[in-house]
């Protein structure tokens, strides 16, 4: 008799977060997040590289095992401009400030009367990922709304294509890593395929756009 195979049923972002349509209030800075898996490390530290503390706040889920994602942040820390950390629970989100979601936990973006903090939450695999893009990008939908730049990068699978559907629903500026520079054009294929892209850049534009996502009028000179 063959053995049985056990599929993981596959959870949307409801099973951890309620869809909510819209802010309660306005946040009181832009927030950037980036969601990527298979081959994100690499492409992670390339966009940080260069930025200063000028940037607005920044939260990252890349999917990776628990016992990684300290190690990461820490590198991420020394090999950049920027003040980068696992996020633990309860931190605030500032300008200059990278939060990394720490492995098998999600992470959830909150408005607290306009200022921005992350809830990290224990809960089941969302799209087959602990922590979920999905999760992350619809927080980001819900708290920050237009004042978010929502990047979605390399990585296999659809993870972060629904929530970044959102986050543009919400206003927000979407953009997918180009297929040219992607270890697997799985995640940003998807996210393209939902409608829920608004730009297609390389690494090195994706890094000026966080540049220069304060700078508004630098800002609309790029993305046409």
């Amino acid at each position: 008799m063959p053995a049985r195979l056990d599929i993981q049923e596959k959870l949307s972002a409801d099973a951890i977060l309620p869809k909510r349509k819209t802010p309660r209030s306005p946040a009181s800075e832009k927030l950037i997040a980036i969601g990527s898996s298979t081959g994100g490390t690499q492409v992670i530290e390339s966009i940080l590289a260069g930025l200063d503390r000028n940037i607005p706040g920044v939260v990252i889920v890349q999917h990776m095992p628990e016992a990684f994602t300290e190690s990461f942040a820490l590198r991420l820390d020394s090999s950049s401009g920027l003040n980068v950390k696992q996020a633990q629970d309860g931190d605030k989100i500032e300008a200059g400030k990278v939060l990394i979601s720490p492995g098998d936990k999600h992470m959830i973006v909150e408005n607290r009367s306009g200022n921005l903090f992350v809830r990290i939450k224990e809960g089941p695999p969302v799209s087959r990922h602990r922590p979920s893009v999905d999760v992350l990008f619809r927080s980001v939908a819900q708290a920050v709304a237009n004042q978010s730049l929502g990047i979605i990068l390399t990585g296999m699978g659809d993870d972060g294509a629904i929530g970044m559907k959102e986050m543009f629903d919400s206003g927000a500026f979407t953009v997918a890593q180009d297929e040219e520079s992607c270890v697997v054009f799985g995640m940003p294929s998807v996210a393209i395929q939902q409608g829920g892209v608004k730009k297609v850049c390389s690494p090195p534009k994706i890094s000026q756009l966080m540049k220069a996502f304060n700078q508004t009028e630098i800002f609309q000179k790029l993305i046409k």
